[in-house]
């Protein structure tokens, strides 16, 4: 059908519709430019690229296509606007006289200078998916320009919206990448959010078309798309079309049929003069939407926050102060690529000549022992794993083991502590100074000590930290991030000799706006602010700025702050301030500054303390942080999950998923129950969870009174967790209304 139709276009005065970006080649050959590009090509609908839609949904639309004519010594045509990545694409443009640059203007322009510095180092390794992947920097930036010219050739433009609902995956970072390169905005999403939540996404954000992670995903998502949204093509990231339950009236391409259009379109475009003049070119602007992220949110819908190419290279440029990667440097990438913090991480570690090897939760045991990763980057529930991991380990070993493993890490955390107090990395929020005597006296007193403790410390490495170290790897740091990091596991990772650095920020601010450094690792905090910067603390009623060392409402301002959230003026106005303040919602207050004493180098450091919608407000007037009560409770083995509870209550109370493997070892060892026995009561459960639970609250400012036991743990696939596993508050007090109603009603 296409070759008919091309032959019939050399005939003087032919006229046919095309998508635009599609011809190609010279004009003295129409034909054959189209037979050149398309011949060896099997789509699914034979129609592709030349049909009649009728107003039908799906496929290209009508009022979006253009005429060609040729013509033996004269051609009309209308130019197509091509905008491009200004610094990635200098190499092509330089020969169409279009405007260039050698600095990074849009995200995509840091692949041609990795590729350049780092051209055969190996970039990424894909090992879980069909077929495994492992690519250079080369031929990862050679695969972006590919894609980005495939999309083109199926008629993507500048300032279209792209869905992009897939998970991590090296061929993720090509398709973001090349979305981003033709001047598209790709809307992200991970495979694991329900039917709606995509719909909404995809329907919302006006995208037009999907790029998709697998044919199982969009088998689920089809009948529902296909009923009520536009989808002029999917492309497939990994599988086989034949693997798709139905025949879809949409045309559909695999990743190498989008790969193979744009290499041939790339080539076509080098070899005729005629085809690169058929083009307007226009730079991809520095403040233009790269990306539309929505928000995965604790509470409420998600919003569609506005991300440019501006914010996001700020986190390029001034991240290493956090991580100082270097080329050969492996890191580990387990979370969801769509969430900011995995995403920025990702641009900016790329850009240092790192190996990235993608993994899974199943696989990240396995996969640190196999690739002794030099950092991780992940959020505080994998340290939480990782901790649990390590404490099971030495629960289960002999007793004598068990006896010096312990013994060694109360003494490597007696030595931390008195280490920071002589550091000046001792965080207080006090603003009055202590004496210079009272400080030097201080400071000699935690000298001795940890003196005397250090050959200790040293000798609980070699004999118990090393063995943990070499399960582990982590040998530079490991990176927090999108959560609270409880403070019982920062110490101890601090005190076996694993570095954990911390980190804030918020889908808004594209997102890391404060964390540690390396060389001054302030427990408990989450790190001064990155550069170029600024933070606030204001009250909650007043607007006030306070100061340091009050909590208030955290307010953050720097060039990282997103453009505002997608079609919702509204919700940005409530977040966003005309001065480019954003108000963060999280409370939280600044360390004073000391000149001397145990906390001279924390001055600055942001401490967080929860949010301000979590705050339990009891019928006593009192407000309540549950972070503080979960985290302490989370120390507890027979404890998997919490969500403290008690609003507008008298007293507080908690619904808590047990750990029931280990609930039922704690009753025969207390003969409870037979040593032979496989289950456990519920009433005994509550007893031992809830005796458990006291001793681990106790130093807490407030105490839980009655719990609820429930079975089923909260999930992502159930809704009660964001794809970033923080459970989702909101939905777990909605789902369990009336056993909190009868709870306090007893």
């Amino acid at each position: 059908m296409l070759s008919s139709s091309a032959a019939s276009a050399n005939q003087i005065g032919a006229t046919f519709s095309l998508r635009p970006n599609f011809l190609l080649a010279s004009s003295s050959d129409c034909g054959g430019a189209l037979q050149f590009l398309f011949s060896s090509y099997s789509f699914r609908s034979r129609s592709v690229f030349l049909r009649t839609w009728h107003g039908r949904r799906g496929g290209f639309l009508p009022n979006r296509e253009f005429r060609v004519f040729c013509e033996s010594k004269l051609q009309t045509e209308e130019l197509l606007i091509r905008r491009y990545s200004p610094f990635l694409e200098s190499a092509f443009l330089n020969r169409n006289g279009a405007s260039v640059s050698d600095e990074w203007q849009a995200v995509p322009d840091i692949w041609r200078s990795s590729a350049e510095r780092y051209g055969d180092r190996v970039a990424l390794t894909d090992p879980y998916h069909d077929p495994p992947s492992s690519m250079t920097y080369k031929q990862l930036e050679e695969e972006i320009l590919d894609f980005s010219e495939g999309l083109r050739v199926v008629g993507v433009k500048p300032e279209d919206k792209i869905a992009l609902f897939a998970d991590n995956s090296c061929r993720w970072l090509v398709a973001d990448q090349g979305i981003m390169a033709t001047g598209a905005i790709n809307v992200v999403r991970g495979s694991r959010s329900s039917v709606e939540e995509l719909l909404q996404i995809y329907d919302h954000s006006e995208s037009v078309a999907l790029a998709v992670d697998s044919p199982e995903l969009f088998n689920r998502i089809a009948e529902a798309f296909s009923s009520k949204v536009v989808m002029k093509f999917v492309i497939l990231l990994w599988g086989e079309k034949s693997s798709l339950a139905s025949e879809e009236e949409t045309p559909v391409f695999n990743y190498k049929e989008i790969l193979d259009l744009g290499r041939e379109s790339r080539k076509s475009m080098l070899n005729f003069n005629d085809a690169r003049g058929k083009y307007t070119y226009e730079t991809i602007n520095s403040d233009d939407v790269a990306t539309l992220v929505y928000t995965s949110g604790t509470t409420g819908n998600p919003k569609g926050v506005m991300l440019t190419h501006r914010n996001l290279l700020h986190q390029i440029k001034n991240l290493w102060d956090v991580v100082p990667a270097e080329a050969g440097d492996r890191f580990l990438s387990m979370l969801p690529p769509w969430h900011a913090y995995e995403r920025a991480c990702e641009y900016f570690t790329l850009t240092y000549g790192i190996e990235q090897v993608y993994t899974t939760v199943r696989n990240l045991k396995e996969d640190l022992l196999q690739y002794q990763p030099n950092f991780i980057i992940s959020v505080p529930l994998v340290y939480e794993t990782l901790y649990s991991g390590i404490q099971k380990q030495i629960s289960t070993s002999s007793t004598a083991r068990k006896f010096i493993a312990l013994t060694f890490i109360r003494i490597s955390l007696a030595y931390m502590e008195f280490k920071r107090i002589y550091e000046g990395t001792y965080l207080t929020r006090n603003q009055k100074q202590a004496s210079y005597l009272a400080s030097l006296y201080d400071w000699l007193w935690a000298r001795v000590v940890a003196a005397i403790l250090w050959p200790l410390h040293m000798l609980g490495k070699k004999l118990v930290y090393s063995k943990i170290h070499s399960a582990i790897g982590i040998s530079k740091a490991g990176i927090s991030g999108g959560g609270s990091l409880p403070l019982h596991v920062d110490k101890f990772f601090e005190a076996i000799g694993v570095k954990v650095q911390n980190g804030y920020g918020l889908t808004e601010t594209s997102p890391v706006i404060a964390a540690r450094r390396p060389n001054n690792n302030v427990l408990g905090s989450v790190g001064p602010p990155i550069r170029h910067t600024e933070f606030k603390v204001v009250d909650l009623e007043t607007g006030e700025v306070l100061p340091p060392g009050s909590s208030g409402i955290v307010n953050v301002r720097g060039p990282q702050v997103m453009k505002g959230y997608y079609k919702n003026p509204a919700a940005t106005k409530q977040v966003l301030d005309e001065d480019g303040w954003l108000s963060t919602g999280d409370i939280g207050w600044i360390a004073p500054h000391h000149s001397t004493g145990r906390s001279r180098r924390c001055g600055g450091v942001i401490v967080l303390e929860g949010r301000a919608k979590d705050t339990i407000v009891l019928s006593t007037g009192e407000n309540v942080e549950p972070v503080e009560l979960e985290e302490a409770a989370m120390r507890s083995s027979l404890i998997q999950q919490i969500v403290v509870v008690g609003q507008d209550q008298r007293r507080l109370g908690a619904i808590i998923v047990p750990n029931k493997e280990e609930v039922l070892l704690v009753a025969k060892k207390l003969s409870i129950v037979d040593v032979n026995a496989s289950e456990l009561s519920m009433d005994k459960m509550k007893n031992l969870v809830y005796e458990d639970l006291r001793i681990w609250t106790t130093g807490c400012s407030f105490q839980i009174g009655p719990i609820l036991i429930v079975d089923e743990p909260f999930t992502i696939d159930s809704g009660l967790m964001t794809p970033t596993m923080k459970i989702r508050r909101d939905r777990v007090v909605a789902q369990y209304k009336d056993q909190i109603h009868n709870l306090y009603n007893l």
